[in-house]
């Protein structure tokens, strides 16, 4: 029995090992003039997707343009603003472009380039609100975006003005409690205000841009320097030569092509962004199959780890559930993901990253209920086996699994329901399932409700589905 854990485990231990191997040696393998660039594509109009599923934006058509001036390629990832900017911090990619301000804070982390764009803070309140100046924000609640200029800015003055701030990881969410009343105005970026109101969100700017502050590119600090190089001249000469005047005025001009959709229904947003919604649902399935089949690896391990007869064993069977059922899933995943190559300087793909964070917490799940469905089956029976001779390895295949086996079978289907569930909370890492393509898709249309509502019925018909099989197995497998 004991040889037989230590092979799955080596098996297990292979797979992961060959997985790193594999992604270190296929980006050493790339050109050294390839970067990787992380961003928050959920930033108009500095960056999102286009109903191309492409991302566009001043940040994303100046990188490509500075990439193409310079002689260089960029592979753009959609991480979001936190998971960019802590996988920068790790090694994990090259650098960050993200309408990332220059702040003194972010130097001692970050080696900056030369500013690229300058903006002001804006308040905007709801369109029927009577709110004209701060003074009126007293005793009230704003809210504001995580990691932005304009939390910097509702902090820096929220002592002086009286006011309580709550934070959103989006700009839809943000604008979406100011429209319904929770909070009473909202500080935001100048033109990333001004676009949200473009395409049609029910707020009114009320006060002069504030706080003026400079975005810009980002690398690890004393890392990467030909590419930051590389950027700044590249940005001179873009400016020199008239093209980032063009980039600029291609969404902040009067002609923007960042128009609102003409269809805003639920079979026009649909068919709209079917591709990415399919793309989205194909990740969040395939990533649910290869994570559950190493969950359950990872669980019947654990599990029988559990009821063989060492106290030793037993103990580190119930160690390892008790920690990875403990730890919440979102910091597992962000601790794998950025953690540990801050630790190894070994990158770790975000998929990796996202099943061994599934593999361990759902395996936890898993290990518990085969120990206490093995616990289950009569304990006379292991006796009654044990009487005749048989060995414990024995007893245990020919007796008691065969028993157990039935009383745990619900339970996998169950928890690979689950899983599909669970893989929403990976779009912290970047993954693009199907939460973090509709965090996309409502970063460009701002239509947040009818977005949630399509992606929420996928979820359920699969979940209706699954359930289905869950109560069939239940009564084919019913003693």
């Amino acid at each position: 029995m004991k040889r037989r854990l230590f092979a799955v485990f080596s098996f297990v231990a292979v797979l992961f090992a060959l997985g790193l191997g594999l992604d270190y040696s296929s980006a050493s393998a790339k050109t050294q003039q390839t970067y990787t660039i992380g961003t928050d594509v959920t930033f108009p109009p500095f960056e999102f997707a286009n109903d191309q599923n492409k991302y566009v934006g001043i940040d994303m058509d100046l990188m490509r343009a500075i990439a193409k001036d310079q002689g260089f390629k960029v592979n753009i990832k959609p991480l979001g603003f936190n998971a960019a900017v802590q996988a920068t911090q790790s090694g994990q990619i090259d650098g960050v472009i993200a309408g990332m301000s220059i702040t003194k804070e972010r130097a001692a982390t970050f080696d900056f380039s030369n500013p690229y764009f300058t903006s002001g803070v804006v308040m905007a309140v709801a369109k029927n609100s009577k709110i004209t100046d701060l003074n009126a924000l007293k005793g009230k609640r704003v809210a504001v975006k995580t990691g932005t200029s304009g939390a910097d800015y509702a902090n820096s003055i929220k002592n002086k003005y009286g006011f309580k701030v709550v934070t959103f990881d989006d700009s839809n969410n943000m604008y979406e409690d100011v429209t319904t009343g929770n909070s009473v105005a909202c500080f935001e970026d100048s033109p990333v205000m001004r676009y949200a109101i473009q395409q049609g969100s029910k707020l009114k700017i009320v006060t002069k841009p504030a706080e003026s502050g400079s975005y810009g590119f980002a690398v690890k600090k004393g890392q990467n320097k030909a590419l930051l190089t590389a950027f700044n001249r590249g940005l001179a000469n873009l400016k020199k030569n008239g093209q980032y005047d063009k980039i600029t005025e291609r969404y902040l001009g009067k002609d923007s092509t960042a128009k609102p959709a003409d269809d805003r229904s639920f079979l026009g947003l649909l068919k709209q962004n079917k591709g990415a919604l399919w793309d989205g649902f194909v990740e969040t399935l395939w990533l649910t199959v290869v994570s559950i089949f190493f969950a359950t690896l990872f669980g019947v391990i654990v599990g029988l780890m559990g009821v063989v007869p060492s106290k030793f064993i037993n103990g580190a069977s119930t160690t390892l559930i008790y920690i990875f059922r403990g730890l919440p899933l979102l910091v597992l995943a962000l601790f794998i993901y950025t953690g540990i190559p801050s630790l190894t300087g070994q990158k770790i793909p975000a998929f990796v990253a996202g099943v061994i964070t599934l593999m361990f917490n759902e395996g936890a799940y898993i290990a518990a209920f085969v120990k206490g469905g093995i616990n289950a089956v009569d304990h006379g029976q292991m006796e009654a086996a044990r009487s005749l001779g048989l060995p414990f390895g024995k007893s245990m295949r020919k007796v008691i699994l065969p028993q157990g086996i039935k009383i745990m079978v619900p339970s996998f289907i169950n928890q690979f329901i689950i899983t599909l569930k669970d893989t929403s909370i990976l779009s912290i890492i970047g993954l693009l399932e199907l939460t973090q393509t509709g965090k996309i898709i409502i970063a460009r249309n701002l239509e947040g409700f009818k977005v949630w509502t399509i992606v929420a019925v996928i979820y359920l018909v699969v979940i209706t589905l699954l359930t289905w099989l869950s109560n069939w197995v239940q009564r084919r497998t019913k003693i």
